[in-house]
């Protein structure tokens, strides 16, 4: 077991790190070892009065050890075989746990979502779907009731599926579809990258959606109601380039209103497997993947070496942040500082509980830090 792994999930999981933040850390500091030895002293510049809380180097040996006793293995964002599709998400997860075939998150794939209270007939055309899209490519869904439940099926019968879950591997949801998950490890793959025993909550879902949007060239929407989860992976996929796809569905059920609404947005109509394969982006031999991709943001640049510029630099760019989220070019063009400057000051402050890191190169304030 290399201290590397250890380090990196220990930095994984240490207080104030969110996905974005890791990526910038290794790039500026080189090592998820050299990066946990700066994180106090990171977070102490930004204003944190109490380090922040870093795992014990037990804790995250404890943690591989439990992922391998439930079958799985972890994955983190710089292991070779990390899905290069979801890798190119500013926020991509930067561990993973896999049970199954991690061969199957690196194949071509489409995702298949909607409603978990989805009519007979949202759930055939879902099931349908799936099984003529797997004869060709891996279809990825979300282990929920309803739609995700039909896709995974359908799949199952003709090719592999991958089951992206929000809670921690040993802990499947809903129950009922315990063996469903159990088939899927055998025939394709279950990810998530919740830690074993994290049982799912709301606001793991929006985290799941993503790594459902990511992995996949494009996402087809059956029965979605409006503010649904469905939405929220159709919108992360349209961010990142791929394409969106709707069944359209009765206007007289409410569940088929998102879906339709994306339809009259420009999502691509859909009623058979046809419909999806001629429209999904192609993947050229050569970088970038495919038309309309998003980058992630580049590497943090190395920060002045002088301390008093940093102590100035922070105290504007905490005027000139707010709640609403800020493009980091805005605030470079609107202060007087370099952009390491400014890059040093917004990693300062993130670890120190001030600041809030987006995809898209955005940051926002998370509480008025005057007061």
């Amino acid at each position: 077991m290399a201290d590397t792994e250890i380090d990196k999930l220990r930095l994984v999981r240490s207080e104030g790190v969110g996905p974005v933040t890791y990526r910038r850390l290794l790039a500026r500091f080189g090592s998820a070892t050299a990066a946990l030895e700066a994180l106090p002293r990171l977070a102490k510049a930004g204003g944190r009065p109490t380090p922040p809380a870093i795992p014990a180097p037990g804790e995250a040996r404890r943690e591989i050890d439990q992922t391998r006793k439930i079958g799985g293995r972890l994955m983190f964002l710089d292991d070779p075989d990390y899905p290069p599709l979801l890798a190119m998400l500013d926020d991509a997860p930067p561990c993973l746990a896999v049970a199954g075939d991690p061969a199957a998150l690196s194949a071509k794939a489409v995702a298949i979502v909607g409603g978990r209270n989805a009519s007979a007939n949202g759930q055939r055309v879902a099931e349908a779907l799936a099984t003529d899209l797997a004869r060709s490519l891996v279809v990825v869904s979300g282990l929920a009731r309803g739609i995700d439940t039909a896709a995974h099926e359908g799949a199952l019968r003709t090719g592999r599926t991958v089951a992206a879950t929000a809670g921690g591997l040993d802990v499947p949801y809903p129950a009922e579809n315990a063996d469903l998950q159990r088939r899927i490890a055998l025939a394709g793959a279950v990810i998530t990258e919740a830690p074993p025993g994290t049982e799912p909550q709301s606001r793991h879902f929006p985290r799941r959606n993503r790594i459902i949007a990511g992995l996949s060239l494009g996402v087809v929407v059956v029965e979605a109601a409006p503010r649904s989860g469905s939405l929220i992976t159709a919108r992360i996929a349209q961010d990142a380039g791929r394409e969106v796809f709707a069944v359209p569905g009765s206007p007289l059920d409410p569940r088929s209103r998102g879906a339709n609404d994306l339809l009259r947005q420009g999502a691509i109509l859909t009623e058979t497997a046809d419909d999806v394969l001629g429209n999904l982006p192609q993947i050229p031999d050569s970088e970038p993947p495919f038309p309309g991709f998003q980058e992630p943001a580049p590497p943090w640049p190395e920060p002045p070496e002088r301390p008093d510029d940093l102590v100035r630099a922070r105290t504007q760019v905490l005027e000139l942040l707010s709640p609403t989220p800020t493009k980091v070019d805005d605030l470079v063009r609107r202060c007087q500082f370099s952009l390491p400057a400014v890059m040093a000051v917004l990693l300062e402050l993130e670890l120190a509980g001030r600041v809030e890191t987006l995809p898209g190169s955005r940051v926002a304030l998370l509480f008025d830090t005057a007061s």
